[in-house]
């Protein structure tokens, strides 16, 4: 990993301040990078940046290779002369605590439209145009195929319809814009002393370009339906498993092209970022595979993956990779030998320290090449999840929600008051090389303010930080408490 002992913040772009009801790559980002830079932090980490879907899930994205255009800064937009400052003067009045994912789509969507008439082809969209055909020219048939069919799955594509020039031309103008706002953004960064740490999810969405265009590398039926799909069986976060509903790889098709669909998706996101958290990485030892039609990942089977061959092939071609393996769940002997092979840093999760078996993510058992986090987008925050613990354990102390609460308190040598700022500490002063600590937890804030709730199809992934919450008592004992423990 070679970051050198550092920590950094968990803050999807999306949960950032902006007057247009998202975050995006604008004015705040700059400011909290600001932010991270006088409170000492290396690393900000944020969640796969794709187009999503449907469910506004980072993991559920329309493609693997571009980026979102409900992230697009709409002041850039002025700045680069599409639009003027009078397009922008009547924006409704969003909520700044949550994105309201429809009404924030119809009003970006209009204003993006609207800077697409504003531009003039240059010789930088020629060179972005021809770099990036490779994906760029399937990306923007096939969303112009969907906005053509009024956004059914392309299952049900209308072999009549065909996209006009000039909509396929729009779908490549937003992804031009998008690589330059961030390329803008991560300067910003690098001038700051500021790396990025990217995620990569393991599956794409059935309804996406990379499935419409490469069918013959994933598990369909002949309709183009999923025949299997992916998932994880019950674990800690869901008693019926999660069903996530991608469709499974066939990774024999993919080894028959020396997997060129991954080399060339690991070599994009590295484009873009400067450390990678491989999301599932369980599934590239083996997956859980679960017949499309089930209602819960109950009744599914682990198959084996590409295993080595797969990393053995990305780093001939790529170099050595700066990857961080997301090894939670049901970690095997056989996934962690594959992590270790590589030389991959795993993760460790506080919250998950205190069962009744010592295990990897109690601090006393950390190593240094580790990342580790109080908490991630997948779990409560650290303040909600003692306040539920405290709950289940009122009616029973012998629960193992009282043993934890007993662990924690002997742990942090209190009784659980400011218990985000003594789970931060906890993980700063690890041996671990890298501390991410996510923004809600450095904030104190409870369950309201949680990401996403794994199993849970809808409610995910709106919640936004508010300026006022960073203030100066919170970024100086931040700072303080990285300098201090020599981060």
């Amino acid at each position: 990993m070679n970051t050198g002992r550092c920590s950094g913040i968990l803050l999807h772009v999306t949960s950032l301040p902006s007057r247009f009801g998202i975050g995006d790559l604008g004015p705040e980002s700059r400011n909290f990078v600001d932010f991270l830079a006088e409170a000492r932090q290396k690393f900000w980490c944020v969640l796969p940046l794709g187009p999503t879907g449907t469910e506004n899930s980072p993991y559920q994205c329309r493609s693997a290779f571009a980026g979102n255009p409900l992230l697009l800064s709409l002041e850039h937009l002025v700045d680069r002369g599409y639009i003027s400052q009078n397009d922008l003067s009547d924006a409704p009045q969003f909520s700044s605590v949550r994105v309201l994912y429809p009404a924030v789509q119809r009003y970006k969507e209009s204003i993006l439209k609207k800077a697409f008439h504003g531009f003039s082809e240059t010789d930088e969209y020629h060179n972005f145009e021809q770099q990036h055909a490779w994906w760029l020219d399937c990306y923007a048939l096939y969303m112009a195929l969907l906005e053509a069919n009024n956004g059914a799955p392309w299952t049900q594509f209308d072999p009549a319809i065909t996209p006009s020039p000039d909509s396929i031309h729009y779908f490549k103008f937003i992804q031009f814009e998008f690589d330059h706002q961030w390329r803008q953004l991560r300067n910003y960064c690098a001038e700051r002393s500021i790396s990025i740490m990217g995620d990569m999810p393991f599956y794409v969405e059935h309804d996406s370009a990379d499935v419409w265009s490469n069918r013959e590398l994933f598990d369909l039926r002949q309709d183009g339906e999923p025949e299997l799909v992916g998932g994880v069986p019950p674990d800690y976060f869901s008693q019926h498993g999660q069903l996530w509903g991608n469709p499974t790889y066939r990774w024999d098709k993919l080894e028959e092209t020396q997997f060129k669909w991954w080399v060339d998706r690991f070599r994009a996101n590295l484009q873009r970022v400067d450390l990678l958290r491989l999301d599932h990485f369980r599934g590239f030892e083996a997956f859980w595979s679960v017949p499309a039609g089930e209602t819960t990942a109950r009744n599914g089977r682990w198959i084996p993956g590409p295993g080595a061959r797969l990393f053995e092939r990305v780093l001939h071609e790529l170099g050595p990779a700066p990857f961080v393996a997301e090894n939670l769940g049901t970690i095997t002997p056989q996934v962690e030998d594959l992590r270790r092979r590589f030389n991959f840093p795993g993760m460790a999760v506080l919250q998950f320290g205190f069962g009744d078996e010592p295990g990897p993510h109690r601090p006393t058992n950390f190593v240094r090449d580790l990342v580790s986090f109080t908490g991630t987008h997948d779990n409560d925050t650290t303040k909600g999840w003692w306040k539920a613990l405290r709950r289940a354990a009122q009616d029973n102390e012998h629960s193992a929600e009282s043993r934890t609460i007993h662990r924690v308190k002997s742990y942090i040598q209190n009784d659980g008051r400011e218990i985000h700022w003594s789970f931060i500490q906890a993980i700063f002063t690890s041996v671990a090389e890298l501390a991410i600590v996510p923004m809600q937890d450095v904030l104190g804030l409870g369950s309201e303010a949680r990401m996403n709730l794994p199993g849970r199809a809808k409610g995910n992934w709106d919640w936004r930080l508010q300026s006022r919450q960073m203030t100066r008592a919170t970024l100086e004992r931040l700072r303080d408490l990285t300098a201090v423990s020599g981060r």
